[in-house]
């Protein structure tokens, strides 16, 4: 008896629903070998890693405040996996997004008055907006790759933050850190004694506005169409220029909004290093979710909860501080293991059966 892989006459709805289900136990049992292997007790480290973290008030408004930056630039990065635009540089988009708003606050403080938070989160959109168009432009009239183009400009955009505030932004006052001056206009906290702030509730509300477009509309049809068979987008007459350049910019904006969100929410300033890589960890954010908008915002927990169970299990359990990396790296291997259950199903074969003697 041999196993093979038998191709299914249709892809499996229902396999489309459980491989990121069966990829999040393969991780965690995963996790159980890896954690045998450092030394530590499995059970104390998983409880450390995925149950210690929600058993507080902080613990889960932590939660909700990473998943939420990871949820809105996944959202912005479906539409255009879904139409086959691979946005790799949501990072850079994100820092872009964070720089210009962030230039808005600085340029007018220390005024807190009411328009001037709105003015930055709006600079936050279009800055965001603004980078991605560059692997737009070069897709559409070069014919560029948007892969390289947008990963290369996470780099620089990087090193944009650092020239700031290690130079002109840097806080005069600051006892020479690289960092710029605390925000004056800054997001609100929603939950006394937490960093929960307003932002985490634009989340959920673009998944809904996102489903709605993505499977109520002609737009969703256009993109899912452009994505799987390009030829016929073409023939039905669907703008693909149009398309690249709508889903980079979208997908630009979301990842901008969030920089600034993190920039004015749970940050308060800029600094060199925003983030630990959300813009990057939202690509697999986006297929655990399966592109699906309402997908995306329990993925997005799942790996905020890697984050999160992360810096716990460096306290607690010992673990060291690569074991969040290693956790994000084993879903990924496990999620694109487990696609492949959606076009094959798994046959015991009998030698003979198969023709071999």
């Amino acid at each position: 008896m041999r196993l093979e892989l038998e191709p299914r006459p249709l892809p499996s709805g229902l396999w489309r629903v459980l491989a990121p289900v069966l990829a999040v136990a393969l991780t965690a049992l995963a996790g159980l070998v890896s954690f045998s292997i450092l030394g530590v007790e499995p059970g104390r480290a998983l409880w450390a890693f995925f149950l210690a973290p929600l058993t507080s008030l902080w613990g889960v408004s932590e939660l909700l405040v990473k998943a939420a930056p990871l949820a809105l630039i996944a959202l912005g990065l479906a539409p255009g996996f879904r139409a086959g635009v691979w946005n790799i540089g949501a990072e850079g988009q994100l820092t872009i997004g964070a720089v210009a708003g962030a230039g808005v606050l600085l340029a007018l403080w220390p005024s807190d008055a009411p328009w001037v938070l709105p003015t930055a989160l709006l600079a936050g959109i279009l800055g965001g907006a603004a980078w991605a168009w560059i692997p737009a432009v070069l897709r559409i009239r070069r014919g560029a790759s948007e892969i390289l183009v947008s990963l290369m400009l996470a780099y620089v955009a990087q090193l944009l933050l650092s020239t700031l505030v290690y130079g002109p932004w840097r806080d005069p006052e600051g006892f020479n850190f690289p960092q710029t001056r605390l925000f004056q206009a800054g997001l609100p906290v929603l939950v006394e004694g937490t960093r929960l702030h307003p932002g985490v509730l634009l989340a959920p509300l673009l998944a809904v506005l996102a489903w709605f477009l993505s499977g109520r509309t002609l737009l969703g049809l256009a993109l899912s169409v452009t994505g799987r068979a390009p030829a016929a987008a073409a023939h039905a007459g669907f703008d693909r220029p149009r398309i690249v350049r709508g889903c980079l910019l979208v997908a630009g904006a979301l990842a901008g909004l969030a920089g600034i969100l993190e920039a004015t929410g749970p940050i308060g300033q800029l600094v060199p290093t925003l983030t630990p890589g959300y813009g990057f960890t939202a690509i697999i954010v986006a297929f655990l979710g399966r592109l699906h908008p309402l997908g995306i915002l329990p993925a997005a927990l799942v790996v905020a909860l890697a984050y999160l169970g992360g810096e716990t299990a460096q306290i607690e359990a010992g673990l060291p501080q690569a074991v969040t990396g290693l956790f994000q790296g084993l879903l990924l291997f496990f999620l694109l293991g487990s696609e492949v259950l959606v076009c094959y199903r798994i046959r015991w074969r009998h030698p003979a059966e198969a023709g071999v003697p």
